[in-house]
């Protein structure tokens, strides 16, 4: 699936050439950078970026259109590709530029290997504007990890790593790569804390024992999501860990959050 993000508005009568800049991929949509390009099986990529460029009308709507498509390396065939689909957004603050996304869901079963996300973007208000992006990935053999990884808040809304005091967010995060016993259950120890300048905030971490049965989601964990209070301005990380009890193996995940001073 894929969908597209607008926040930005307003007026231009000669638009620049279309361009995709800024692009990178993120926790979730509006999240933090990753800091590689490889995905284990279960993940989600997301690949945000900004069109630059887009005829706008008097009122601030851009007209535009997206498709997508994922391509294996060693393949002719597409693993799946969708046609440009008619989009309409309101640039509020004007400008021509429209931050947006597009995202993938990668599979359990899906073969390592690397792979290519291509993005197509058309301005519907001037004939031939098109761009497309090309995003290379790897997908690597299945592990332990965390995948799935993203900040909302309580309504389920995506979140930015950037929040103020009084806010509460919650973090969401799904397991992989973990074995079961011969009861068919995992026997996992999950443990969450927040770090200020590599150090706890608390002198305990929350932390529970995990032996679901995992049968109705096969190699996926899913945790329910941890609600993080934030009481102060400062910068922080989010560690998850997980230890699987049966293989003896463990696993760690950071994500940063700046809580700004109110004024």
């Amino acid at each position: 699936m894929w969908a597209a993000l607008a926040l930005t508005t307003v007026m231009s009568a000669a638009p620049a050439q279309l361009e995709l800049k800024n692009v990178r991929s993120t926790y979730g949509v509006l999240g933090q950078e990753r800091k590689d390009k490889k995905l284990l099986p279960g993940d989600m990529l997301v690949v945000a970026f900004d069109i630059e460029g887009l005829k706008v009308k008097e009122d601030g709507r851009v007209l535009y259109s997206m498709g997508i498509e994922l391509t294996k390396k060693g393949k002719d065939k597409p693993e799946f590709k969708r046609e440009p689909q008619d989009l309409e957004a309101v640039n509020t603050l004007g400008g021509t530029s429209l931050p947006a996304f597009g995202m993938t869901y990668i599979g359990t079963d899906a073969a390592p290997g690397e792979y290519t996300f291509t993005i197509t973007v058309r301005d519907r208000q001037v004939k031939g504007s098109e761009k497309v992006l090309n995003y290379d990935f790897e997908v690597v053999p299945t592990k332990l990890g965390f995948v799935l990884l993203k900040l909302t808040a309580g309504n389920g809304d995506p979140v930015p790593n950037i929040a103020v005091p009084g806010q509460r967010i919650f973090v969401h995060h799904t397991l992989v790569g973990f074995e079961v016993g011969k009861d068919k259950r995992p026997n996992v120890t999950f443990e969450m804390q927040v770090l200020e300048n590599g150090k706890p905030t608390l002198a305990k971490p929350f932390k529970g024992d995990i032996t679901e049965d995992v049968e109705k989601s096969p190699g996926l964990m899913m945790f329910v999501p941890v609600p993080v209070e934030l009481n102060r301005p400062g910068k922080f990380q989010i560690q998850l860990k997980a230890t699987d009890n049966l293989a003896k193996k463990s696993t760690e995940q950071l994500l940063d959050l700046t809580v700004l001073p109110g004024k």
